[in-house]
């Protein structure tokens, strides 16, 4: 589909399949469809991390053995894809709003496919690291942009709805991801991995260069450059709500990232699972955060506040890494892994509404600059993440307890910058988290 080739009102109805007053008739269901296929397209594309890292994740021991590198710098892979996500949404955020959202998405997957099929080449552990820094550069494109997508077509808690579903379309990815590596093992070794990611790449660039329309018009879009990008960025983070909701978005995030990081080598390593039981448990793990995030979306929106929801999440996090944390200390004595898995299901279930709802309150104190509000979003997630990685191997790969403070740690800074900053008993945390916020469409304005 070419550049602009449809109008905003018709993207927008398109998108969201919003009525036009038409009567039930030959278009309907066309836009239904549209409808359809642009939120597949945009979980997609919002699955584009959880591909890159989980399906890695099995293959972590065997290539600290194929490229004789200790646990510590093999896992500065993952840092460096996350590193990478994090600072290239810094570009792509600010260039979707000048440029729309097609073309910087286009000429990040083009580069995200070329990086991907070079870490399949990789002869050391560097050169390993360096690729998937460019992957992670190129792949943080999908991330921002889909975000920023949402932001065009909804408000209120029509969008928080809308990220909820797009976490039930994005989860399935960490649900196979892990089982998909871990099949993939059995036949190749880990570099069939990233033939296999280099594969999925290759069709999300044609499919969002066939059927994903324009969804920011050539009016709203900025003519400035970086300077007033870095204006933009400045005065959202002069906003305490808006950065409050950020951080405490971004040191969730890196609780969970902590569990990604370590979780291979506490499984398989610490408590002798094979690669397709990790596989299992981390699929399990995340049925519980889609399981919980539907549930946020189609029962808790709209009638509980989103603050109170957010609120409510982050406790159980902090509990479930509390618990973790004795466990692995050996308060309660030599533990099996069944406890710890549980413990670990909890706390990404918990992520269900944390993320999402963290996410909306945060883009609902946005109304122009949706790119540069969404890359500040994902940068500041994905480099708390990639500090919390390293730290995890810090006492090696035969004890779990640095997991299990990092993400207690985590889950305490988050909790405090809610409180602290967000303030959500207050007038404008309620108005903000309430169920009085906006629930139709952005689409529906001005068609």
């Amino acid at each position: 589909m070419p550049e602009g080739g449809a109008t905003a009102g018709a993207v927008r109805r398109a998108a969201t399949g919003a009525s036009t007053g038409e009567g039930a008739g030959p278009g309907l269901p066309a836009r239904r469809r549209a409808g359809l296929l642009v939120t597949l397209v945009l979980g997609g594309l919002t699955a584009t991390p959880p591909l890159s890292m989980d399906m890695y994740l099995p293959a972590l021991p065997e290539v600290t053995r194929s490229l004789h590198a200790p646990a510590a710098t093999v896992q500065l892979t993952l840092t460096a894809c996350l590193a990478g996500m994090a600072l290239g949404q810094l570009v792509v955020g600010p260039m979707s709003d000048r440029w729309g959202r097609r073309r910087p998405l286009l000429a990040g997957l083009v580069v995200y496919v070329v990086a991907t099929a070079l870490c399949a080449l990789a002869p050391t552990v560097e050169l390993l690291v360096a690729c998937r820094l460019v992957q992670g550069l190129a792949g943080a494109a999908g991330i921002v942009i889909a975000r920023a997508v949402v932001r065009d077509l909804y408000d209120g808690v029509a969008m928080a709805r809308f990220f909820s579903t797009l976490m039930l379309i994005s989860g399935v990815a960490p649900v196979v991801a892990p089982l998909i590596g871990a099949q993939v093992l059995r036949t190749t070794d880990w570099r069939g991995v990233f033939l296999v990611l280099t594969g999925v790449g290759l069709l999300l660039a044609v499919v969002v260069w066939t059927r994903l329309p324009e969804t920011l018009p050539a009016a709203d879009r900025h003519a400035g450059g970086v300077g007033e990008a870095l204006h933009s960025m400045r005065r959202l983070l002069a906003d305490p709500l808006f950065t409050g909701y950020l951080l405490t978005g971004g040191f969730a995030f890196a609780a969970l990232f902590a569990y990604i990081s370590a979780s291979p080598f506490v499984v398989q390593e610490i408590y002798g699972a094979s690669p397709q039981t990790f596989g299992l448990l981390f699929g399990a793990n995340s049925v519980g955060l889609v399981l919980v995030g539907q549930l946020n979306g189609r029962v808790l929106v709209g009638r509980v506040r989103l603050d109170r929801v957010l609120a409510v999440g982050l406790a159980v996090v902090v509990l479930a890494a509390t618990a973790l944390l004795l466990m692995t200390t050996g308060v309660f004595g030599e533990v099996g892994l069944v406890p710890v898995a549980a413990a670990l299901f909890v706390l990404m279930s918990a992520m269900g509404v944390t993320l999402p709802n963290a996410q909306t309150l945060a883009l609902l104190r946005v109304r122009h600059s949706a790119g540069s509000a969404s890359a500040l979003l994902g940068t500041s997630s994905f480099l708390i993440g990639a500090i919390a990685s390293p730290l995890v191997g810090i006492a090696g790969e035969r004890t779990a307890v640095p997991m299990a403070v990092v993400q207690l740690a985590a889950a305490l800074v988050a909790a405090a910058c809610f409180v602290g900053m967000c303030r959500p008993w207050t007038k404008a945390g309620a108005e903000d988290g309430g169920p009085r916020a906006r629930v139709t469409p952005r689409a529906e304005e001005g068609n």
